[in-house]
């Protein structure tokens, strides 16, 4: 535990760690996922989850390419089933790559801390990949499209349940 707080304050410390260059907003959106269970977990009835997200984000120039972005969200995750219903508190760190003026790839990894029900068979710490798109449509709103799939399973070793979660995000955002 104190592991991931540290990692959290680091994360959180970046924000202020580059003053020059530097760009704040807020996002929000809609989310799809669903638990990609193992072969011979298929059995379990799930459907996909439809939630949102919202979060805060800053982005700091490394080259006139390349950005660093990392943000902090609140995601509503996991599957339709109230017992498979997973809400997060996610910290992406995503690299932008400014294609034009207008449209960015943007790729990294995510840490997830889940926020309720700490003992229900479900892991509280889990590790994921992102990638996505970012269109700015005005120097100050932006639309964007994410898609996410964790790296570790997401429900405890001795379940002996094998799941990662994949989301899909499409959001709205304004910097300022």
């Amino acid at each position: 535990m104190k592991k991931t707080i540290l990692f959290f304050a680091f994360i959180l410390a970046s924000f202020y760690g580059f003053s020059q260059n530097s760009v704040y907003g807020v996002r929000a959106g809609f989310n799809i996922s669903d638990l990609d269970f193992e072969d011979q977990y298929d059995y379990l009835p799930h459907t996909h989850r439809n939630g949102f997200m919202i979060g805060f984000f800053g982005e700091y120039k490394l080259s006139n390419v390349i950005d660093l972005a990392p943000e902090i969200q609140f995601s509503a995750e996991g599957s339709k089933q109230e017992e498979l219903r997973i809400n997060y508190i996610q910290l992406p760190v995503l690299f932008k790559f400014n294609i034009t003026n207008n449209f960015a790839f943007a790729v990294g990894p995510q840490a997830s801390l889940k926020a309720h029900e700490y003992e229900d068979g479900v892991k509280n710490f889990t590790y994921s990949g992102v990638a996505g798109v970012d269109f700015m449509i005005t120097d100050e709103f932006f639309l964007d499209f994410r898609y996410k799939y964790g790296f570790v399973n997401l429900f405890d070793d001795e379940l002996g349940v094998e799941a990662k979660g994949n989301t899909m995000q499409i959001g709205f955002g304004v910097k300022f």
